[in-house]
């Protein structure tokens, strides 16, 4: 596993039949980033794996070694190069940049497709109604784990549990018709609906109870702590579905 040169790195990856290790791929990319010249072995087998890994003590593959030291699996190669390695229980606000982000993003266009202007009243409408249709998918992906999040501190989930079923579909239906601008007198009260209560549960459970718990804003298997962005989603629902009904 030793080289002369000081940008040599050795690898070992699961390259096999039914099966091509990502992180493998992954690492190589890394190392070719870097500057590394990688000499790249693949394990054909699982017993050729088997055998490697009971060889040199490890539990899992791709490996890779520079400069004939062993460094270790993507994860320990990231923290070797000093880049972030996440946890699986840290906390992560990407998702609901992302939603935000592209929300604005794609209000803009119609904005600027329907009246030649990001600057407009509908663009603001637009990306309050396109993030609860974002923000509804992503419940929808598993309404079952996204309604056990949801029990934790939703009031009226707490005492009809179907709600939380309920609650994703709504959000969506709400979102869809106000960004048709039809039925406002269904998208008004359904948003309306959801979001005070959500609001008053977020509120209650964080703010006065003082719970530290995860968000179910973004997903039953997210890692976003409960309070000012699901309080912010519920607002900006209660506020749009004041806005509609009174203009």
């Amino acid at each position: 596993m030793s080289s002369n040169s000081q940008n040599h790195a050795t690898i070992y990856r699961m390259v096999m039949k039914n099966h091509l290790c990502p992180f493998g791929l992954k690492s190589i990319d890394l190392l070719e980033r870097k500057g590394f010249e990688v000499e790249d072995h693949h394990l054909e087998t699982r017993e050729q794996t088997d055998a490697f890994q009971k060889k040199h003590n490890v539990d899992t593959t791709p490996q890779t070694w520079i400069n004939g030291h062993l460094i270790g699996g993507y994860d320990e190669l990231r923290e070797y190069f000093g880049k972030e390695v996440k946890g699986s229980d840290e906390t992560s606000y990407t998702p609901v940049i992302a939603i935000f982000g592209l929300s604005f993003l794609m209000a803009f266009a119609m904005s600027w497709d329907a009246y030649g202007s990001i600057l407009t009243v509908r663009a603001i409408e637009w990306f309050i109604s396109v993030a609860m249709c974002l923000l509804a998918v992503q419940k929808l992906q598993d309404i079952e784990s996204f309604s056990t999040m949801f029990l934790n501190y939703d009031l009226l989930a707490q005492r009809w549990v179907r709600y939380g079923y309920l609650y994703p579909s709504g959000e969506a239906l709400a979102g869809v018709l106000m960004i048709s601008g039809a039925l406002t007198w269904l998208s008004a009260p359904i948003a309306l609906f959801i979001g005070s209560i959500g609001a008053f549960s977020v509120f209650k459970a964080v703010y006065v109870d003082k719970r530290e718990l995860k968000c179910a804003c973004v997903g039953g298997n997210s890692n976003v702590p409960l309070g000012f962005v699901s309080l912010t989603e519920n607002l900006m629902m209660i506020a749009m579905g004041l806005w509609i009904w009174v203009k």
